[in-house]
């Protein structure tokens, strides 16, 4: 659902229900080839630059932590399929000690799945998070389009813009297709 009046913003995900949860779908076109956008998601360094802090094994079947400093979340996941250059799928949950500490959905398992091809000199990126809760899959959807983003400017060299304000302009789009689903 890409938006091409210049007032209101693209939209890059689709909400969607799977089995009485929520899901967000997102495809973008980055201007990078598509071994840099792998070392950019699977490279710890390179994750905390644009998403969050991962410790941890990020081969198939690994363990890690994350730490998700713009929404102040915090868990654990696991590495379900990894097929460099093309394929990670992982859960996660975040802590109880970080749900207790924030003001989200109660804990629960999200799976986010990404699939790179290759499109010309840059990279096709689907991304599938699903297994979300109902109420907040608006936010969900606003919030993993601004990662989404962020990833484009850490790929670009540039830094990211203002969430807050990118939240303020994504969120009515979001809450618009959440309200279609119910």
């Amino acid at each position: 659902m890409t938006s091409t009046d210049p007032g209101r913003p693209v939209i890059l995900g689709v909400l969607t229900l799977a089995g009485g949860r929520g899901m967000v779908r997102l495809e973008e076109r980055l201007a990078t080839p598509i071994r840099e956008v792998w070392s950019a998601i699977t490279d710890p360094s390179r994750l905390a630059a644009w998403h969050a802090l991962v410790e941890g094994d990020l081969r198939l079947g690994g363990e890690f932590r994350i730490f998700v400093e713009a929404d102040d979340w915090e868990g654990t996941g696991r590495v379900t399929a990894c097929e460099p250059p093309r394929r990670l799928s992982v859960t996660s949950r975040e802590s109880e000690e970080s749900w207790r500490g924030g003001r989200g959905a109660a804990p629960f398992d999200e799976s986010v799945e990404v699939r790179l091809e290759p499109d010309g000199d840059g990279t096709a990126i689907t991304v599938e998070v699903s297994g979300l809760p109902l109420e907040p899959l608006a936010a969900y959807g606003a919030g993993w389009q601004i990662h989404l983003e962020n990833l484009a400017s850490h790929l670009a060299g540039r830094t990211p813009g203002d969430t807050e304000a990118r939240w303020g302009a994504l969120i009515p789009a979001y809450e618009a297709q959440a309200a279609s689903l119910r």
